[in-house]
């Protein structure tokens, strides 16, 4: 996988591979801080640059099993938890009062009858994941590189565009336990009524805009290999991913 990414430069050059390892290219760098992801600018790329991901053929297995597959395995890991103390064991059986086989096959019906193209996808488009690349700051659209592709897989398109929406909320910088911070108000909201669409993918930039602000970009991206579409084509198509992503 990561010789493949490598080679259709959406990843770090690989060098070579040895028994314990691979040699790959060090990028001049900083990983992206959380705050970051509100940057239109940068969510525009990150939109780009994971429309392309998707639009890859990779020599996977095309199954979507990656979500659930790893949904059961914690829950198997959990129904094997034993704990020393009782106000752990305490909290632990709180826990366990949800019925949360009940409920993953609640969300399995859900997921299964909406609409979600399969594709390949990263799977963890969080902030640690992105680059932004030395000297190219200010680049207008080259300037961010994926990397840590160990979960990517085959999966719903929606799963991963949510997925980094929810890590808009997330610090993982926190230096005082549990070592991360979330704040809700963070998390991208859409506005409450479609712009009229310009002649590019632009949208307004304010906060409740965002989510469109990503969407049209991520299609932007996607449109070249889709062909055109009408507004009012275009209106829909929007509207059923802000409900796939929301899902």
């Amino acid at each position: 996988m990561f010789a493949i990414l490598a080679e259709r430069a959406l990843g770090p050059r690989l060098y070579g591979v040895f028994p314990q390892g691979r040699l790959e290219q060090y990028i001049p760098s900083r990983r992206l801080r959380t705050e970051d992801l509100q940057d239109p600018d940068i969510s525009r790329e990150i939109a780009m640059k994971m429309s392309r991901f998707h639009g890859m053929v990779m020599p996977f297995n095309k199954e979507p099993k990656w979500l659930f597959g790893t949904m059961e395995r914690y829950l198997k890991q959990i129904a094997e938890l034993t704990f020393p103390q009782e106000a752990q064991r305490k909290k632990f059986n709180e826990l366990k009062a949800y019925n949360l086989q009940k409920e993953m096959g609640s969300l399995r019906e859900l997921l299964e009858s909406t609409p979600s193209p399969v594709v390949f996808c990263h799977n963890d488009v969080q902030e640690g994941n992105i680059l932004l690349l030395a000297g190219r700051e200010s680049h207008p659209t080259d300037k961010l590189m994926l990397i840590d592709f160990e979960y990517s897989s085959y999966n719903y398109r929606g799963f991963d565009i949510g997925n980094h929406f929810c890590e808009w909320v997330y610090d993982y910088t926190h230096d005082t336990w549990p070592f991360y911070q979330a704040s809700l108000e963070n998390y991208p909201t859409r506005q409450q009524q479609l712009p009229t669409l310009r002649s590019g993918p632009e949208a307004e930039t304010c906060s409740p805009c965002l989510q469109l602000h990503f969407i049209r970009h991520y299609l932007w991206e996607d449109s070249g290999r889709r062909g055109d579409t009408t507004h009012e084509e275009q209106a829909r198509i929007e509207e059923e991913m802000l409900t796939e992503i929301s899902r």
